[in-house]
This record gives C-alpha cells, sequence and structure tokens, in this order.
C-alpha cells in the first residue's frame, strides 16, 4: 500500500523557487499584434498548506507519547465506500452506462483480462487497514512493529499520526516513522525527513533529513524524489542545480507528481543543454500538470498557447486553459482573460466579461493600466454589468 501523501503539494516546494527564478528569466511573449498576453513564469512552489494528509476530523493528541501503548478510540472507523460499487435495489440512476449500452446492443462483455498471480505472502494488516478496519490493523501490525518490521511501522506511524481508530499521536508516530526509516521503508523514510525538516516531535537535523529524502527518492518514492530535487535546486543555484535535479523531476513526473510535472516543464523550457527531444516535451508535461488541476500550470500552459512558446500557437486552446484557471480563481489567469476578451483571441469579443474579469483581478491587488483605462471607457450600464457579474462569481 501506499502512504504517499496524495495531493503532493509538498513542504520543500518552497526552498527552490528563489534559485529557479534566477535560472529561469521570464521572456516577454508578444502576439502577432503586438499585445503581451503574459510572461513564460519560473517555477512557482506549490503551496505549503497542502502537504498535510487528508482532514479526518479532530481528536484529542495523546499526552504519553509511549509508542508501544495505543488509546483506542471510541468508535473503530466505517470501511471507506468503495468507488464505483454496485448500486442498490430501485437506484437505477447510478447504474454504468457503459454497461447499459451493451446489454441494449445485446453484446456480450468483453473478457476481463487474467489476473497477475499472487506469490507473496497476504499482509493482513494492510488488508485490514485498506478495509477501514483500523482497530484491528493495529492488533496485527503491533506484535510486527515490536519485532522490526520496517511495513508493520510504517502502517503503525500511519494510524497513529492520523487518529485512525485511535487517539491521535503525533510524537508516537514520528517514533515509529523513525524506526521505519532505519529499516529502510522508502514512505517512512520520506515522512521521517520532513518531520526532522520542521524539527516537529523529533529534533531538527538537516544533514539527516537530506540522506533519508535522497534514499527513500532513490528506492522509488515519488513525494520524496520531488522533494530530492528541490533540495538539489536550493542547494546548488543556477544551472547546475536544475541539471542535477532534472533526472529526480522526470522520475517524479512519471509517477504522477504534478508538481513535478510542472517543474519539469520548466526546466526543459529553461535549459539551453536539454535534448531536442526532450524540449519537445515540455509542453505535454506542462498539459499533464494542468490536467491533474495544478491552477499555476492551467495559467502557463494557456499563457504558452496564446502566445506560441514551446509550440504553435493555438489561441482557442489557450483561452479555454485561462478559462478554466480564472474560473478556479488564479488572479493572473482573471488579468490575462480580459484581454483575450477585449482582443477576440480564441474568443468572440465581449467588453462585459473583460471588464467583470479586470474588476476581479483588480480587486485582489494586480493593477493593469490598460485594463483600467479600457474599463474607464465603458458606458454606465457596461460597467455596472461588469461589477454585477463580478460580485456573483463564485469559484468553481
Amino acid at each position: 500500500m501506499r502512504l504517499n501523501p496524495s495531493p503532493h503539494r509538498l513542504i520543500l516546494a518552497a526552498l527552490a523557487v528563489s534559485c529557479l527564478a534566477a535560472a529561469m528569466p521570464a521572456v516577454a511573449q508578444d502576439g502577432e499584434d503586438g499585445l503581451a498576453i503574459g510572461e513564460a513564469p519560473a517555477i512557482i512552489p506549490a503551496d505549503p498548506s497542502a502537504a498535510t494528509e487528508i482532514e479526518r476530523g479532530a481528536r484529542e493528541s495523546s499526552t504519553t507519547g509511549d509508542a508501544n501503548r495505543l488509546d483506542r478510540g471510541d468508535l473503530d472507523s466505517t470501511p471507506p465506500v468503495t468507488k464505483g460499487g454496485k448500486p442498490s435495489k430501485g437506484d437505477r440512476s447510478d447504474e454504468l452506462q457503459g454497461i447499459n449500452i451493451y446489454l441494449r446492443m445485446g453484446t456480450p462483455l468483453p473478457e476481463l483480462p487474467p489476473e497477475k498471480p499472487f506469490e507473496g505472502e497476504p499482509d493482513e494488516a494492510y488488508g485490514a487497514f485498506q478495509r477501514g478496519l483500523f482497530l484491528t490493523a493495529v492488533d496485527k501490525a503491533l506484535p510486527r512493529a515490536q519485532l522490526g518490521d520496517p511495513a508493520a511501522q510504517t502502517l503503525l506511524a500511519e494510524v497513529m499520526s492520523r487518529g485512525l481508530g485511535v487517539k491521535r499521536d503525533l510524537k508516537g508516530a514520528a517514533f515509529w516513522y523513525g524506526q521505519a526509516a532505519q529499516g529502510g521503508d522508502p514512505s517512512a523514510m520520506f515522512k521521517y525527513a520532513l518531520l526532522m525538516m520542521e524539527g516537529r516531535d523529533v529534533p531538527q537535523d538537516k544533514a539527516k533529513a537530506d540522506e533519508y529524502m535522497r534514499r527513500a527518492a532513490d528506492a522509488g518514492n515519488g513525494s520524496a524524489q520531488f522533494n530530492w530535487a528541490q533540495i538539489l535546486v536550493s542547494d546548488n543555484p543556477g544551472v547546475r542545480g536544475l541539471t542535477m535535479a532534472m533526472p529526480y523531476y522526470e522520475k517524479a513526473a512519471e509517477q504522477g507528481i504534478a508538481d513535478a510535472q510542472y517543474a519539469l516543464a520548466q526546466v526543459y523550457s529553461a535549459l539551453k543543454d536539454v535534448p531536442e527531444e526532450k524540449k519537445a516535451r515540455a509542453r505535454e508535461w506542462m498539459t499533464r500538470a494542468a490536467r491533474a488541476g495544478f491552477d499555476t500550470a492551467q495559467l502557463d500552459i494557456g499563457l504558452w498557447l496564446v502566445n506560441g512558446y514551446n509550440g504553435p500557437r493555438d489561441y482557442e486552446a489557450g483561452y479555454r486553459w485561462l478559462s478554466i484557471a480564472a474560473k478556479r480563481g488564479n488572479v493572473v489567469a482573471q488579468n490575462r482573460i480580459a484581454h483575450l476578451y477585449i482582443n477576440a483571441l480564441g474568443t468572440a469579443p465581449n467588453p462585459v466579461e473583460a471588464a467583470k474579469w479586470y474588476v476581479l483581478s483588480r480587486r485582489a491587488g494586480l493593477t493593469d493600466p490598460a485594463l483600467e483605462d479600457f474599463y474607464l471607457g465603458l458606458n454606465e450600464e457596461q460597467q455596472k454589468q461588469a461589477i454585477d457579474l463580478a460580485n456573483r462569481f463564485r469559484r468553481t
């Protein structure tokens, strides 16, 4: 089972921004009509606030810090709802439409691919954890953890850190993460490295944290690979650091880490000595990060498409990506899409929509003299409509 944090927006991303900005200067990109829609931005750090796990509800923390004694909660957690489960009787609206189409056509469903035979011993503790039977998982993992099993130690740490079926005990979780890290578990090495970097529930030790992060990255942990790349960029400013970090960005990007996909697109775009076949994939990686919901990537791929950066111009596709980012609340995208509406780039001209997006971006503190002049040139009724639309705007 993977214990990596699902959002993948990790704490160390903030370390590298100054180095990356210095190594990748912004290049103004003018349209054919002379309009500067935007710039090729440097790598932006991920949101540090997203580094925590999914909220499971607050619980009172343990004050004992005894790693071998778990305070059980009042109730065991219920198993998670299985996504895509069969609908109950009478609930026909949730049936899978694809299957219904096959049935209506009278065509038999295709055969399922053969399952890969499992030859190892089943892990009863992880099986219980995956089914939401957290107390059962603890009962089965604790004896193994006390005997030095790194996988069981990592499972206990995860349960304790998140308060799943037991009272939340961060010190106890840190103890078990440390034991599992010493045993070489990649997930534990990554988690323990983060704790040591912050000095949270363990002594702060950057050198040891870096060592664990590197080992976790080399062991294949995608989140650790991205963070180790960030450390390399931070500790080695300029082109050298980016070159050292690139292989780890590539590995993490292949594992679906959106932050790494975004960073890799910027690195491929910025470094001169990157092979052409890799540079040609810069847009692909930026698009993959955008599709993963990374709003900064949505902004950047929109600008790249509008300005013909790292590939041909595509005003309509650029407008669509900027629209997505703007509707999600990205202030720069709101500013840029106002220009698109004014100049009819990728969309029909719409002065009221342009004014709406300008009002929203201006309220957020982004000034633009050209848009201010445009807004003041509208009649009173258009300004009123734009303000009304801005007041009713809600992020999607």
